[in-house]
């Protein structure tokens, strides 16, 4: 999880979650609180934004956990 600070350049966090990837995370959450905005990184598969979510789930890599996003926005 990569929580995007208000003095923090997105494309730099993007870059970095990337390199994680390329060394093999599953799922990576980059959190944009000043655009409300998550982006998810898969292995294998491209990132997807997500607007505005509720919550987030964390699929096959840790089953059953869920994080609520109203104490984050």
């Amino acid at each position: 999880v990569e929580l995007r600070s208000p003095s923090d350049n997105l494309e730099p966090l993007k870059t970095k979650m990337q390199e994680y990837l390329d060394n093999g995370m599953r799922l990576g959450w980059l959190i944009d609180r000043k655009n409300r905005q998550v982006y998810v990184y898969r292995l294998g598969v491209a990132v997807e934004c997500l607007d505005n979510p509720a919550t987030l789930s964390s699929e096959e890599v840790l089953p059953g956990f869920t994080l609520d996003l109203s104490k984050i926005w």
